[in-house]
């Protein structure tokens, strides 16, 4: 039976601390939402097909049955938008990516010391999560632990390419397009030769992603040959600590490098940098050459690293006719009106459609404000910058 506007979502929470239960509880239930608590990650698939909750938030560390497989087990059985409650060690940051690429939409970092002291500092950030949760397309198909994307196509160190994939990865990593593809979308030709400039590349991509941005990427990103001929700039809106783990994992899953951006560094074809997480990131001009670095956190903005800031400050270094602005899952409109911009100046702007954005609503706004030039699913983005990417 559909459920009526005004019946309070329903939040099932997962934890193995009574103290973590309740106060998550106590959180979520003055915001407004019904909320039951199970003990264990076993009991939270069971009382999750028995409760029908519309999000489940889901530790990581428990007995028994830790996060990440009753997180498979979960979007097996019953596909639910989950947020994840992880600390922010070096390991736990580690399984929440895992749990990103496995399905869940979000995390939340959860607190140390005292636990019903330090909760309260982050009720906001765990609402608004839980919230846009709430709204999230859940993906099907969840790869279950250990067989994750990365896993099959891992890059040993030092290789331009992974030692073994697919046919299909093999001849994307080879630069050819079209070939056995079963999907060969009208592509826009390839870019005319700019003039040449001694520093600037041919041209840039510029990525701009948030909730459900891991997952997404994976989708996207590994779809780029080792020879594709431009550099790739991501904003993912992403706190400190994670961003470091989140570029090594995307370096084994790609045929390109993939570095987080924690310095000065060149723009040069063959690499993927990921904003600093804790900063913006900016592109600027050095002796002659474009550089990618770090910037204080832009207190116009509300999300950072921010797209907005990332993309104007290429604008500002580029032709536009030379840039490529992508705009991928999220919340909010982050990217949307400086990829318009660009449009509206003779660049190139993809914005992910609806089928597969996880929350519709970066892309969105970039389409309401007709700055997308082509709107495309995540798996077919990768298609559309190599054929732009093609010399003609």
């Amino acid at each position: 039976m559909p459920r009526s506007a005004s019946t309070p979502k329903k939040v099932l929470v997962v934890d193995d601390s009574a103290l973590m239960r309740k106060v998550l509880r106590e959180v979520l239930t003055d915001a407004g939402f019904q909320v039951e608590a199970a003990r264990s990650g076993m009991e939270g698939v069971d009382l999750a097909q028995q409760f029908l909750p519309d999000v489940v938030t889901l530790d990581i560390n428990m007995p028994e049955m830790d996060g990440l497989t009753a997180l498979s087990l979960l979007m097996s059985i019953r596909p639910t938008p989950v947020v994840m409650v992880s600390s922010l060690t070096q390991q736990g940051t580690i399984s929440t990516l895992e749990a990103l690429a496995l399905g869940a939409v979000d995390y939340v970092a959860k607190p140390g010391g005292t636990i019903s002291l330090n909760l309260k500092d982050i009720s906001d950030e765990l609402v608004r999560k839980v919230r846009t949760a709430s709204t999230a397309r859940v993906r099907s198909g969840v790869r279950p632990p250990g067989q994750t994307q990365a896993t099959a196509l891992r890059r040993a160190p030092g290789r331009s390419r992974p030692p073994s994939a697919s046919s299909e990865h093999a001849e994307l990593r080879s630069g050819r397009a079209g070939g056995s593809l079963s999907f060969k979308p009208a592509l826009t030709p390839g870019l005319a030769a700019p003039p040449a400039r001694l520093g600037m590349p041919e041209g840039l991509v510029v990525i701009g992603v948030s909730t459900g941005g891991p997952r997404t990427l994976e989708e996207v990103l590994p779809r780029l040959p080792a020879d594709f001929p431009w550099p790739v700039l991501v904003a993912q809106h992403m706190p400190p600590h994670f961003t470091a783990a989140f570029a090594q994992r995307m370096d084994q899953l790609c045929a390109l490098q993939v570095r987080e951006c924690n310095g000065p560094m060149p723009l040069q074809a063959g690499q993927i940098l990921v904003a600093q997480g804790g900063h913006d990131m900016v592109v600027v001009e050095r002796l002659g050459r474009l550089l990618a670095q770090p910037a204080p956190e832009a207190r116009a903005y509300p999300w950072h690293p921010c797209v907005d800031v990332l993309m104007d400050s290429a604008m500002q270094h580029m032709p536009c006719e030379r840039l490529v602005g992508v705009l991928l899952t999220g919340m909010g409109d982050d990217g949307a009106a400086s990829m318009a911009r660009l449009r509206q100046r003779g660049g190139h702007t993809i914005a992910e459609s609806a089928e597969t954005a996880i929350v519709y609503g970066m892309p969105q706004e970039l389409v309401n404000r007709q700055g997308a030039e082509c709107v495309l699913p995540a798996h077919h983005i990768g298609d559309q910058l190599r054929s732009w990417a093609r010399p003609h």
